[in-house]
């Protein structure tokens, strides 16, 4: 899928790493709020449906880095929107709640990310999501309108309470105007409960679809369990897989070995840790007490992005980082375990 042949003449180039503005900001729910960003120079915002971006803040004067799914189709380039749920206690989502206003401008990079059907094209489509995590099938179900692809969509959204249905009264509208677009809305107050006769009910040939999945952990859990119980082919199966208020807490049950491990030298903290070369550096600080910047522990977001003063690494990253990003020695924390002994900047 590509939305290269939206617009003709002469197109200001793409946007890259660097300042947004906030131009809007829409309640969506109670708690819900969207914020619509634009570059700083005239550029065009191009990402693939489904992407997110990494904001860079500085809140109450420490650096604090979070990623957040674009909920704006790549089919209205000029613009971009995150989504946002205010979490209690959330460090960063209550900061945007609070001080994200128009004419605010923020620093963020990207887009980033793996999660999108324009890596996986398919006539047929079942998202699945719960609470926030609808942003990037939203993403995608509001390219697939505009751009009027003739594919069967089948959008089923868990929530707590009908009013917590996030873009509810735009989710209606497409399923009232698109002929192959079906939503349902699965309501815990309700009692009701996303299985597989639900999922029958609404999209019979569930089995057959490209499925795309983001919520919770325990959710997509319960969900990767529910579509394999029923027979459906996991490697037509995608889903998002980080969160964006919790600590990353230790990802990984490694057999700890000292002896056969490498020295971790952290620059900026003075302390040294041992890491043996099944564990990721970020897994190994952790371990020690010591708390650096990080998010999904996928090697998706680069929150944990850092520089490499010395050593190697072996580094096995899902698209949080650049190929020039690398030239430049930089790491993503969470995906690299140590090949020698390291010196860190951080």
């Amino acid at each position: 899928m590509t939305t290269a042949a939206m617009t003709t003449g002469n197109l200001p180039p793409a946007w890259g790493d660097g300042l947004l503005v906030c131009k809007q900001v829409h309640d969506v729910t109670a708690d819900v709020r969207t914020f619509v960003l634009e570059p700083t120079e005239p550029r065009l915002f191009r990402h693939d449906p489904g992407q997110f971006l990494t904001l860079l803040l500085d809140i109450d004067g420490h650096p604090v880095e979070r990623c957040y799914t674009i909920s704006s189709p790549p089919t209205r380039p000029d613009l971009v929107a995150i989504t946002v749920k205010r979490v209690p206690d959330g460090l960063v989502s209550n900061w945007l709640h609070d001080h994200l206003t128009p004419g605010t401008a923020v620093r963020a990079r990207g887009p980033l990310g793996q999660f999108s059907l324009a890596r996986h094209p398919a006539p047929k489509y079942l998202f699945l999501s719960a609470g926030s995590g609808v942003t990037p099938v939203m993403s995608m179900a509001r390219t697939l309108y505009d751009l009027a692809h003739p594919v069967d969509v089948a959008f089923v959204h868990s929530a707590r309470t009908f009013d917590d249905i996030v873009f509810r009264r735009e989710l209606e509208f497409i399923a009232a105007t698109a002929p192959n677009f079906h939503v349902r809305h699965v309501l815990d107050d309700r009692g009701e409960q996303l299985n597989t006769e639900l999922l029958r009910e609404t999209a019979p040939d569930f089995l057959e679809r490209e499925v795309f999945t983001c919520g919770p952990a325990g959710y997509m859990e319960a969900v990767r369990r529910m579509l394999s119980t029923a027979g459906f082919d996991m490697a037509r199966y995608h889903e998002e897989s980080f969160t964006f208020e919790e600590p990353v807490d230790e990802p990984f049950v490694v057999e700890h070995d000292t002896s056969q491990g490498f020295k971790v030298e952290f620059t900026r903290s003075g302390r040294t840790i041992d890491c043996d070369a099944a564990t990721t550096v970020l897994a190994a600080a952790s371990r020690a007490g010591i708390t650096l910047p990080a998010s999904c522990a996928q090697g998706i977001c680069g929150t944990c992005k850092t520089t490499l003063l010395a050593g190697s690494v072996d580094m096995q990253h899902n698209g949080g980082i650049r190929p020039r990003e690398i030239a430049h020695n930089k790491i993503l924390l969470c995906c690299s375990t140590p090949l020698d002994h390291l010196v860190i900047d951080a």
